[in-house]
């Protein structure tokens, strides 16, 4: 997987929109998402669920300092290369660091407020917040079963949650901002990764954590957070340790997975693989945990939202499949956002502002 986004010599090639892609390289980015994804979900949910670890902020601070690590110690060795730290790289950076911040944060408050198969469901929702920041940002227009199709997933999202037994406000509020945060983050990443000097790649998820790891710190310090995660009392449980390692490799893997993706793909696939690996995560989340109470409007809700979602991934694979008429060209070029010059100058500017 490391050759998808690795030049001959090992290094970041920094990806750039002007060059396509081929379907393979876009299938396995994708499909390295989704599986990474569905991981890091089920991993997260045995350290805050199965073991009752006290801080999923602690949580994401040891994804953020062991993906430092590793990636200091490959570039050492001469796995990876990106730029060398200089004072322009926070403008070139930022604002990703606080947007992955609040997705981050989010994300883990979410998964342990609420059982993981209503998570993934409301999740789904991240999807129409992609396509709403790609229609804004990027003057993206979607497809009338496109919008079918994400119709299918909010309905089945909001039945669902209506029939949950254990309904938790301010867990549904928390996955709700993951949903904003996690839709900011892919098109921000994607402008970073396309725009004319950028950092890479490998460069992006270095200098991301590096700048985000002392915000996160200090929350997690001022919380009380950390007093908390250092006087849990299974530190020395075997189980509970590889599972917590486990969590902050897939932590780096996830976010490495993330940028691939986005990379390879238009923020809106890249939001819309979820439905795929959700189908797999919301059936086995039922035996998972421990924590999901069956209902049988809650599991109609369930399967209408992932109805949708495939619907939305069969309509997208099928369309890419299909020789493209002048107008669907157009459209297709606008859902994949391959960009321009002049829009990126553009997109750059208004943020400078």
């Amino acid at each position: 997987m490391l050759s998808l986004v690795m030049g001959r010599d090992g290094h970041d090639d920094g990806f750039s929109v002007k060059k396509e892609p081929s379907v393979l390289k876009k299938a396995l980015a994708a499909l390295f998402f989704g599986v990474s994804s569905f991981l890091i979900i089920v991993i997260n949910k045995v350290v805050l669920t199965s073991y009752r670890f006290p801080s999923y902020l602690f949580v994401g601070l040891g994804q953020m300092v062991f993906t430092i690590i590793v990636i200091n110690v490959l570039k050492v060795m001469a796995y990876v290369d990106f730029p060398s730290f200089q004072m322009d790289i926070a403008k070139k950076i930022f604002p990703l660091p606080l947007i992955y911040l609040g997705n981050m944060a989010f994300g883990l408050g979410g998964t342990q407020r609420i059982s993981l198969p209503m998570f993934i469901s409301l999740r789904k929702l991240s999807i129409f917040m992609a396509l709403v920041g790609e229609m804004i940002i990027f003057g993206n227009k979607p497809t009338v079963k496109v919008k079918i199709a994400i119709g299918l997933m909010i309905l089945g999202s909001f039945f669902a949650a209506g029939h949950d037994l254990s309904f938790d406000l301010v867990g549904y509020g928390l996955v709700m901002l993951n949903n904003f945060f996690t839709a900011a983050n892919v098109i921000c990443i994607k402008f970073k990764l396309d725009c004319k000097k950028s950092l890479g790649q490998v460069g992006v998820m270095y200098y991301n954590c590096m700048f985000t790891a002392p915000f996160l710190m200090a929350w997690v310090v001022l919380s009380g957070d950390l007093h908390e995660a250092l006087n849990f009392d299974l530190w020395n449980h075997f189980g509970f340790c590889m599972a917590f390692i486990g969590s902050c490799t897939m932590g780096l893997v996830w976010m490495y997975s993330n940028i691939v993706c986005t990379a390879y793909n238009s923020p809106l696939t890249t939001t819309a693989i979820g439905p795929i690996k959700n189908t797999i995560t919301t059936y086995i989340g039922m035996v998972i945990g421990g924590d999901y109470k069956f209902s049988w409007g809650n599991f109609i809700g369930l399967n209408t939202s992932l109805c949708g979602g495939l619907l939305y991934t069969w309509v997208t694979f099928i369309q890419k499949k299909k020789p493209d008429t002048p107008k669907e060209n157009v459209l297709e070029s606008q859902t994949e956002f391959t960009g321009t010059d002049e829009k990126t100058k553009e997109i750059e500017d208004h943020l400078k502002q």
